[in-house]
C-alpha cells in the first residue's frame, strides 16, 4: 500500500519587474519596457521523510490592469517548460524561471500553468497531483496591490503557494482502501516585495543548542501567513511578510514557543533567534 505523510509547503514565485518601488541595477532594454526576472524558491515541508517534491511548470503570463480576459490581453513570461525540486530551493534560495523586458504599465494579475505536481518518499513510494485546468487554462492570481513597470527600477513579486491547504487528498490514509491521489488547486497569496521583508533566525534547545531536524517556523497575524523549517543549522527565514508586526513560533518537544511583537519593515530582515527550555512553551525569543 502506498504511504502518504501531511505536509506543509510554500511555492514562492518571485517577479523582478522595473518600477520605481525598488532601486535596483539599471539596464539597456528597449525603450518602453522594463526587464521581468522570475524566480522560484519554497519553504518546505518535513523533509526527513521526502526525498523529492516536484511541480512542473509549462508557461506564466501577466495582464495589464484594467484589462478583461476576452481577446487574450496576457503577456507571455515564459513558455520553457521545466520541472524543480522544491527541496533544493529552501529558506530564500530560488532557481531562476525567466528574464525578458515586458511593457511599461501597470500589472494586476498573472496566470501559473502547472502540468504535473508530485511528491516522492524516502522508501520510494510517490504520488502523482491532479491538476483540474492547470495546463488548460491556468491558475489566477490576483495582485493586490498591483504593481507597475517602470523603466531603469525593480519591484519584486512573491506568489506564495501554501500546499497545506493546495494539495487536496483523494481517499483515507487510515482506511484500508489507503490513498486513491491527490488534486492540486493551489492557494496563493500574492506580495508586492517592495513593500514586504523578511524574518531570520534560529531555532535553539534549553541547551543553546541549534534544533536541525525540520522544525516547522511560522509568522501570523490573525492567521499564518507564512511557515518555513529549520535547515540543518537550525536557521530559519520567513520571506515576503508584508509590513507590520507578527508573533512567530514553533513547537519543541510538545510546547508552542512564540514571540509576539515582532516588527517587519519593508526591505529590511528582523533577526529573531527562538529558544526552548523545559516550562517555557508560552513565550521565548531575541533579536533586533
Amino acid at each position: 500500500m502506498k504511504k502518504i505523510i501531511p505536509f506543509a509547503l510554500s511555492l514562492l514565485l518571485m517577479f523582478g519587474l522595473t518600477s520605481c518601488d525598488m532601486l535596483t541595477n539599471h539596464d539597456e532594454s528597449p525603450e518602453g519596457t522594463g526587464k521581468l526576472t522570475v524566480l522560484l524558491t519554497d519553504a518546505p515541508f518535513p523533509i526527513d521523510l521526502v526525498s523529492e517534491a516536484k511541480v512542473s511548470i509549462d508557461s506564466v503570463v501577466i495582464r495589464r490592469t484594467g484589462e478583461s480576459d476576452l481577446g487574450n490581453p496576457f503577456i507571455t513570461v515564459t513558455t520553457e517548460a521545466a520541472t524543480y525540486d522544491l527541496l533544493t530551493l529552501q529558506n530564500g534560495v530560488t532557481a531562476t524561471l525567466a528574464e525578458l523586458n515586458v511593457p511599461e504599465g501597470d500589472y494586476d494579475l498573472i496566470r501559473l500553468y502547472v502540468d504535473s505536481a508530485s511528491v516522492t518518499l524516502r522508501d520510494g513510494d510517490s504520488f502523482e497531483a491532479f491538476v483540474p485546468s492547470g495546463a488548460q487554462t491556468g491558475i489566477k492570481v490576483f495582485i493586490e496591490p498591483e504593481i507597475s513597470v517602470q523603466g531603469g527600477l525593480t519591484s519584486e513579486l512573491l506568489l506564495d503557494v501554501d500546499v497545506s491547504k493546495s494539495f487536496i487528498l483523494k481517499g483515507n490514509m487510515f482506511a484500508p482502501a489507503g490513498v486513491n491521489g491527490f488534486n492540486f488547486k493551489p492557494v496563493i497569496r500574492a506580495v508586492n516585495l517592495s513593500s514586504a521583508g523578511r524574518i531570520t533566525g534560529t531555532v535553539r534547545d534549553s541547551t543553546g543548542s541549534a534544533v536541525s531536524n525540520k522544525t516547522q517556523v511560522w509568522a501570523a497575524r490573525d492567521t499564518v501567513v507564512s511557515n518555513t523549517f529549520t535547515d540543518d543549522d537550525g536557521s530559519y527565514a520567513l520571506t515576503g511578510l508584508p509590513e507590520g508586526n507578527y508573533t512567530v513560533g514553533t513547537v519543541l518537544h510538545g510546547d508552542t514557543v512564540s514571540t509576539s511583537g515582532v516588527e517587519v519593515v519593508a526591505g529590511n530582515a528582523t533577526e529573531l533567534d527562538l529558544h526552548w527550555s523545559p516550562g517555557n512553551g508560552k513565550s521565548a525569543g531575541s533579536g533586533d
